[in-house]
């Protein structure tokens, strides 16, 4: 029976532990390296971050608040951790980030990306948002069902954007219901915009975040991501209907490309039928 409890006072000092560390590693960042940031975050809003942090693929990953929030070489405080902190784990993600529209200022060493600038309609309450990693990821809960769709349309007030939700895909995506991440049959504003796609090197499966990659020519967005579930002429009908596309592709495609009709007369001929 000692032994029994003696176990169980263990099995509760590992358990423990972890937030006991993560509560030294919040008081050393705010309260000890940082007075400025100690009174400008108050006990329940530091009780709100571990929670949502001890839900995360991070703390998963034994990612925790310095991993962030603190300079690697010298040891200070990153109150508002940018892309440079993201980089030192995700390398492809945020390059890539900085090829697209969204990051491509940072990049060149100017000023963020704001939806102001942008030429497609934006809301009005998004206007004044600083496009960084942080601006469509929530930075403790790693939440990337959220960052899949509903950080989209916290700014895109587009037709295209705006008739996702009414479309098949996002009829699809809403009755998977809420999960951790985006189950691998649902297809969001992430699943075409951001694809995920294999390194040259390792074969790693990462995610592109060059949202502008496969817009134009719209070819490498059906050999990308269409048909990874429809078929090439269902795709290259669907993805040419300029119309289509403005409605999120709400309907079939009612079209039959000039090319495609010429492929198969010319298969028709090859096999003498």
């Amino acid at each position: 029976m000692k032994t029994i409890q003696n176990t169980r006072q263990s099995q509760f000092k590992i358990r423990l532990f972890p937030l006991v560390g993560l509560f030294v590693c919040f008081w050393a960042l705010f309260c000890v390296t940082s007075p400025v940031s100690a009174s400008s975050i108050s006990q329940p809003q530091l009780e709100d971050i571990n929670q949502l942090w001890r839900g995360s693929a991070h703390a998963l990953a034994d990612i925790n608040c310095s991993s962030c929030h603190l300079e690697e070489k010298t040891k200070k405080l990153i109150s508002q951790p940018t892309y440079e902190s993201c980089q030192s784990c995700h390398e492809s993600e945020v390059e890539t980030f900085l090829f697209g529209k969204h990051g491509i200022r940072l990049g060149e060493g100017l000023s963020p990306l704001t939806p102001k600038m942008a030429s497609l309609p934006m809301k009005e309450s998004a206007l004044g948002r600083q496009m960084n990693c942080n601006t469509c990821h929530d930075v403790h809960s790693v939440n990337t069902y959220q960052a899949a769709v509903d950080s989209c349309l916290t700014c895109h007030n587009d037709t295209h954007s705006l008739s996702y939700q009414d479309s098949k895909h996002g009829q699809q995506f809403l009755a998977a219901g809420r999960l951790p991440r985006p189950s691998e049959e649902s297809v969001t504003c992430a699943s075409c915009h951001l694809p995920r796609q294999h390194q040259e090197i390792g074969k790693k499966v990462f995610v592109n975040h060059n949202n502008t990659y496969n817009l134009l020519p719209r070819d490498r967005m059906v050999a990308d991501v269409c048909m990874n579930c429809h078929g090439m002429e269902y795709s290259y009908n669907s993805i040419f209907d300029n119309e289509l596309v403005e409605g999120n592709f709400n309907r079939q495609p009612n079209q039959d490309l000039e090319t495609l009709k010429l492929i198969r007369e010319f298969e028709k001929k090859r096999l003498g039928n």
